[in-house]
């Protein structure tokens, strides 16, 4: 399978393209070995260089976030995506039976893993964070992609496929605010501003007209501890 013109194919006819996925022999080692682990990469690697390395900006003023935080969201961002496939996918195979569709847990992991294609790839947007709302829109043509993969993966008929997709979308989106409460618990994002408790490089760099500012978070929590004791 050729990555790149599978990610095309998906994205600009996926009709045409479930029908061959579905016949596709593999199995959960190589759909994440050549597929997963890649399109994974984009979000949480475009997420890192936004924050961490771009950074934001208005108002005359533009903002990084610490190194360190950005370098572990990205990796805790990262593994939970590829967590939260594997979940939604048995989801999915446990509610085709609802749907008069038929279990089976590859073309499940297939149906997800593909249909997020659109979600994966819109994470580049988040190289520049002011275009992070542009990868959300890219995302929810996801919807469509798993709509039109459901019938042929699951055996879905026809007149059920949008209620298989609406359940399946609502159990995303728990899926993902899980992924979110999990992340925040990974990632050192505790005490003033958010960034409290760093370890590593705990600046926060703020640049303004009159030149870059520097803000120890480290000793920032210090003080409010000092201040509230």
């Amino acid at each position: 399978m050729n990555l790149i013109q599978r990610v095309q194919d998906i994205l600009l006819k996926p009709k045409p393209t479930w029908p061959v996925i579905e016949q596709e022999s593999t199995d959960v080692a190589g759909l994440y070995k050549n597929y997963l682990v890649f399109l994974a990469a984009i979000p949480a690697l475009s997420g890192f260089i936004g924050m961490s390395l771009i950074g934001v900006g208005g108002f005359g003023a533009h903002m990084r976030m610490p190194f360190m935080w950005g370098l572990t969201n990205m990796v805790v961002s990262y593994v939970l995506s590829l967590v939260t496939v594997f979940v939604l996918a048995l989801i999915v195979d446990a509610l085709a039976p609802s749907f008069k569709g038929s279990k089976s847990q590859i073309n499940a992991l297939k149906l997800v893993a593909y249909g997020s294609t659109a979600g994966f790839v819109g994470g580049i947007f988040s190289l520049i964070p002011s275009l992070s709302v542009l990868g959300l829109m890219a995302a929810l043509y996801s919807i469509y992609l798993i709509y039109t993969g459901i019938p042929v993966l699951m055996k879905c008929p026809s007149d059920k496929a949008a209620a298989y997709t609406a359940v399946v979308i609502v159990c995303g989106i728990v899926a993902f605010i899980v992924m979110g409460a999990i992340s925040s618990a990974f990632t050192p994002m505790r005490g003033f501003g958010g960034f409290g408790g760093m370890h590593g490089s705990n600046d926060m760099t703020i640049s303004t007209p009159r030149g870059e500012l520097n803000i120890d978070t480290a000793k920032m929590e210090a003080m409010k501890r000092a201040t509230t004791s």
